[in-house]
C-alpha cells in the first residue's frame, strides 16, 4: 500500500564514435574507488526508481488517492517499500489463493519533527518475489490491513483498508486504534472471486467485502510498508518517510489455509536510497508463523511466544 507505489522500469542510452590523439603526458583514465563506486551505483538505483515513478503517475489519478504497487526490489532480500516475509511461487512450487495473519495495530510516532510520515501493516497475494532471489517478481496484488500515519504536527491517524491494484486504496469505516488486535483475510472463493475481511478482535467489529479480481497467484507476503506520497498541492511524487512504529508482531500467519512455514530466506528488508536500515524484519518464531518487524532498530528479536 502507498500514496502511491512504483513498479516498471526504463531503459535507454546512446553511442557515439569520436578519434583523438592523447599527448604523453596527459593522465591515465581515472579508476573509481569503491566508495566512489558504491555513490554512483545508489544514483543509478536513485535515478530508476523515479524513472519508474514517472511511469506510474503518467496516468492521471486524484491527488490524494492512495495506490499500491508491486515491490520494489533493491536486492535479493532488501526492498525500497517493504519489510516482512514474502513467500514465492517457484519457492513454494505452489499459487496462493489464500493469506491470514493476527497483529496488533502498532503505535505511530514522528521519526523527525515537522515531517508528515506514513506507513501500513498489511497481508497480501500478488506484487512479490517469485523466489527467494527474487529475480521475478508478480504484477498483480491484492491486500488489506491498517494504515499508521502521522502528519507533520505530530498526530496519528489509523485505519483499515483494502486495495487491488490497478485501483486506489479504500478506506473502511472499521475503527481501529493503537493496540487493538485486529485479523486479517484474503481468500478467493470460485476463480476471480475474493472474500477480503478485516475483523477488529478488540471491539469485535468485522468488515467484510467481496469482489472479482484476476490475479496471478504468484506470492504471498505479510509486511510494513512505507510509501511513495504525492503532494496534494504540487503534485511532486517523493519516498514517503517511515514514522517510529511500536514493534509489529505478527502471529498465526497462514497461507492457503496453512501455517505459513516461514524461513529466514524470505525475509524483507526496507531500506533508503542510501541502503540505510528503515525496518527490519526479525527470525521466524518457534512455530514459523509469526515474526516482530521492527522500524529503526536492528537486530529486531524474535517474538519468545505466538
Amino acid at each position: 500500500m502507498s500514496r502511491s507505489l512504483a513498479s516498471g522500469s526504463t531503459r535507454g542510452g546512446s553511442s557515439s564514435t569520436a578519434t583523438s590523439s592523447v599527448s604523453a603526458t596527459e593522465s591515465p583514465p581515472r579508476i573509481l574507488d569503491r566508495g566512489m563506486r558504491a555513490a554512483v551505483a545508489r544514483i543509478v538505483r536513485l535515478a530508476l526508481f523515479l524513472a519508474l515513478l514517472a511511469l506510474v503517475f503518467a496516468s492521471p489519478s486524484p491527488p490524494t488517492a492512495r495506490v499500491a504497487r508491486p515491490i520494489v526490489v533493491v536486492a535479493a532480500n532488501q526492498s525500497f517499500n517493504w519489510s516482512g516475509y514474502v513467500q514465492g511461487r517457484l519457492e513454494k512450487n505452489t499459487t496462493f489463493h489464500s493469506v491470514a495473519a493476527n497483529w496488533r495495530v502498532p503505535m505511530a510516532r514522528p521519526h523527525r519533527a515537522g515531517e508528515a510520515e506514513y506507513s501500513s501493516s498489511w497481508i497480501g497475494i500478488g506484487g512479490g518475489c517469485l523466489d527467494t532471489s527474487c529475480a521475478l517478481t508478480d504484477a498483480t496484488l491484492i491486500q488489506a490491513g491498517i494504515g499508521h500515519d502521522v502528519d507533520a504536527s505530530g498526530k496519528a491517524d489509523y485505519y483499515a483498508w483494502w486495495e487491488a491494484i490497478p485501483a486506489p486504496l479504500v478506506r473502511t469505516d472499521l475503527r481501529v486504534r493503537p493496540g487493538d488486535r485486529v485479523h486479517v483475510e484474503i481468500k478467493e472463493g470460485t476463480p476471480a472471486l475474493w472474500t477480503i475481511s478485516i475483523r477488529n478482535r478488540s471491539t469485535g467489529e468485522t468488515f467484510s467485502l467481496t469482489l472479482p479480481y484476476a490475479s496471478t497467484y504468484g506470492s504471498a507476503e505479510w509486511v510494513i510498508e512505507t510509501p511513495v506520497v504525492i503532494s496534494e498541492t504540487t503534485g511532486a511524487v517523493t519516498v514517503g518517510p517511515m514514522p517510529d512504529l511500536s514493534v509489529v508482531h505478527f502471529n498465526h500467519a497462514t497461507a492457503n489455509g496453512k501455517p505459513a512455514g516461514f524461513v529466514p530466506a524470505e525475509r524483507m528488508e526496507l531500506v533508503d536510497f542510501d541502503l540505510t536500515l528503515i525496518a527490519t524484519p526479525s527470525l521466524p518464531d518457534r512455530k514459523a508463523d509469526g515474526f516482530n518487524d521492527c522500524t529503526y532498530r536492528t537486530p529486531c528479536a524474535a517474538p519468545r511466544k505466538n
